[in-house]
C-alpha cells in the first residue's frame, strides 16, 4: 500500500518543468546550459542498472559539480571526434516520492532516441529511470543530484552527449 503523500500542485509543476527543461536543452543542442540546472554542489551521474543493483560504484559519467560537467561538455565540443547525432527525450512517470524541508526526492522514466545526422538512422539508445534530489525554495528549483540509471548492461556505442 502506498503511503498517503500529498504535494502541492505547484511543487509538481516546478519539478516537471525542471526535468523537461533538462531534456529540452540537450535535445536542442544547448548542452552547455544543463550545468545551470544544478545547484553549486550538484552532482550528475549516469550509471547502468546492472551496476546499481549490485552496488558497484562504476558510473559511465560522474560529475561532482556543475564545473566538472561543463569541462566534460567542453571536451565533447572541441576534443572528441564522433559522428554528429541528435537526441530526443521522452519523459514519463514523474513522481515526487518525498519532501523534506527544501529537498524533494523524485523519480521519472526516460527513453532517448538518437538520430544520426549523416544517414538519418534512428534508434532507441537509452531507457531507464532518473532518481533525482531537487532543491526547491520560493525562487529556485534546481537539481542537487541528477542520477540517471539506464536499463541495459552496457552502452552500445560511445556516450558523448550527456543524457
Amino acid at each position: 500500500m502506498m503511503k498517503n503523500t500529498h504535494f502541492h500542485a505547484t511543487d509538481y509543476r516546478q519539478v516537471e518543468q525542471l526535468i523537461y527543461e533538462w531534456a529540452r536543452r540537450i535535445d536542442e543542442n544547448r548542452v552547455e546550459e544543463i550545468a545551470d540546472l544544478l545547484t553549486p554542489s550538484g552532482r550528475y551521474t549516469v550509471q547502468s542498472r546492472f551496476n546499481l543493483d549490485r552496488n558497484l560504484p562504476h558510473c559511465s559519467i560522474d560529475c561532482h559539480s556543475p564545473a566538472q560537467l561543463r569541462d566534460r561538455i567542453l571536451s565533447m565540443r572541441i576534443a572528441n571526434i564522433y559522428e554528429p547525432h541528435h537526441y530526443r527525450h521522452m519523459i514519463s512517470g514523474i513522481q515526487i516520492l518525498k519532501k523534506e524541508h527544501q529537498q524533494l526526492e523524485v523519480v521519472s522514466n526516460f527513453s532517448i532516441i538518437r538520430t544520426m545526422e549523416l544517414d538519418g538512422q534512428i534508434q532507441i539508445v537509452f531507457t531507464g529511470q532518473a532518481r533525482d534530489l531537487i532543491f526547491m525554495d520560493e525562487e529556485t528549483t534546481l537539481f542537487t543530484k541528477r542520477h540517471l540509471v539506464f536499463d541495459s548492461r552496457a552502452i552500445e556505442t560511445l556516450l558523448v552527449i550527456p543524457i
